[in-house]
């Protein structure tokens, strides 16, 4: 038994290697990613300091900036998450080892926790580095805020976009020619009902309603309540519990149906590079 799980965290560290050395051959399009996502960042936060100017001072900008920095600092997380775990089908077509990786005599799940242990990481490791930025530029002042309990929910929402992210993974494996695009439908979705730049309150009803189901929606709901009022991590369970349930949901739901469109794949011939 443990010789078994030995063996099995081994071969899902393989994943998080071979990432890794992903990674390191693409690094200048990684360097990209980051200029573009910290410009990005800089660029919505930067509403809140436009909206003090064109409120007539009506407007409280430094909140208003906090509030946008702490919601697209969030989703910039949540969503690196998804695209690492989501791209990778696309990324191991191209590089022609997608058959290789398949057809390997390796359980899918040990194969998904060794993507899902690397983009959490990555993921976290991105988003700090937007995090400094952003907090050196507008001098921003955390002394307040429970970087702690924000930290615990982050880890929850990390855990519920696992299984969004491998549900929009069978997407790329079904779709070799646009199935990367495909997922771009999901992610703006969650990005429309989640309440990242804004109360989820002033959406339509119908909205309102799906961001019951979106896992990101209590992420948002309890970082800001950590950071922006100082929440303890006790008041915060109402908003990871939810993101924990649907994790629990999501994952062996979307593995499941992702073996089911893995077989279909093979069957065929779909595992093939395409560019």
């Amino acid at each position: 038994m443990v010789s078994t799980a030995l063996h099995e965290m081994r071969a899902s560290y393989a994943f998080v290697e071979r990432n890794i050395y992903l990674v390191k051959r693409y690094w200048t399009w990684e360097m990209v990613w980051m200029v573009y996502s910290i410009t990005n960042s800089l660029s919505v936060s930067y509403i809140g300091m436009g909206m003090e100017q064109v409120g007539g001072g009506d407007v409280d900008g430094r909140f208003l900036v906090l509030y946008l920095v702490i919601g697209t600092l969030v989703w910039r997380y949540l969503a690196t998450i998804f695209y690492w775990i989501t791209d990778i089908i696309g990324l191991e077509r191209w590089e022609g080892t997608i058959e290789y990786t398949l057809m390997a005599p390796i359980r899918r799940i040990t194969h998904m926790t060794g993507q899902t242990m690397f983009a959490v990481v990555y993921s976290f490791l991105f988003t700090s580095v937007i995090l400094l930025v952003t907090v050196e530029l507008f001098q921003i002042d955390l002394d307040q805020a429970n970087i702690f309990g924000a930290t615990v929910v982050l880890l929850s929402g990390s855990f519920s976009f696992v299984g969004v992210g491998i549900v929009g993974s069978i997407l790329p494996l079904l779709f070799p020619e646009r199935g990367s695009q495909m997922t771009h439908v999901i992610i703006a979705t969650l990005l429309l009902i989640s309440g990242v730049y804004y109360p989820i309150n002033v959406l339509p009803d119908l909205l309102q309603k799906a961001a019951v189901l979106s896992p990101a929606t209590y992420v948002l709901q309890g970082v800001r309540s950590a950071m922006l009022d100082g929440a303890p991590l006790g008041s915060l369970w109402p908003d990871i519990w939810p993101a924990l349930l649907i994790g629990a949901i999501a994952i062996p739901i979307g593995l499941q149906i992702f073996g089911i469109a893995e077989r279909y794949a093979k069957r065929t011939g779909k595992l093939s590079r395409n560019g």
